[in-house]
């Protein structure tokens, strides 16, 4: 499948609930229907692909707010 672009690479920091903050680079595309938030470290090393429910197309902050829960609940638990 072909995939389309919604948000291209975008470096951040995430603030953690302890320690320092996160870097973090994300990108968000679309896969036919489907639509992905691809999370990478720093320096590329994958971290997570979260698939987004069907129809959510957010704003940065929105995609910046779901790099937060995929680090801090599903990544480190």
């Amino acid at each position: 499948m072909i995939e389309q672009v919604v948000q291209d690479w975008t470096d951040t920091q995430v603030p953690m609930k302890f320690g320092p903050a996160r870097d973090v680079r994300y990108k968000v595309y679309k896969e036919g229907t489907r639509l992905y938030q691809e999370i990478r470290d720093i320096d590329d090393a994958p971290i997570h692909t979260l698939e987004l429910p069907q129809g959510m197309a957010l704003e940065k902050s929105s995609y910046e707010v779901l790099l937060r829960y995929v680090l801090v609940d599903v990544v480190n638990s």
